[in-house]
């Protein structure tokens, strides 16, 4: 016992939260945090944006005109095509937007792999 004693007196008294605070820091935590609950909250905009603005455009072309439960019946299958839509159209959206927000943070002509 007296040598597991010995060998906590040698290590170097770190508390616990200086070593969560390190954690933090060293895997950039908080940033990962920031960027999540802002694409949390450009989600929802977006799906507001398709459903409350564009989706009322493509209401006149889609039979019924209630587009979240259009379907197309192809003997006994069922397809939600009307949701699918809005989710493709959530998804292309969302996706240019990180692409030009990349586009003005990294400053360059052509965002291209490195």
């Amino acid at each position: 016992m007296k040598n597991i004693e010995d060998i906590r007196n040698k290590m170097p008294k770190i508390g616990v939260l200086q070593e969560f605070k390190d954690f933090l820091k060293e895997y950039k935590v908080v940033g990962v945090a920031v960027a999540f609950i802002m694409a949390a909250a450009a989600t929802t905009l977006v799906q507001s944006l398709v459903n409350n603005i564009i989706m009322p455009l493509v209401t006149p072309f889609i039979p019924k005109g209630d587009w979240q439960t259009a379907t197309l019946a192809l003997g006994p299958f069922k397809f939600g095509w009307g949701s699918f839509l809005s989710a493709v159209i959530n998804f292309v959206i969302l996706a240019f937007a990180v692409f030009m927000i990349a586009k003005m943070i990294l400053k360059e002509d052509k965002v291209s792999k490195k």
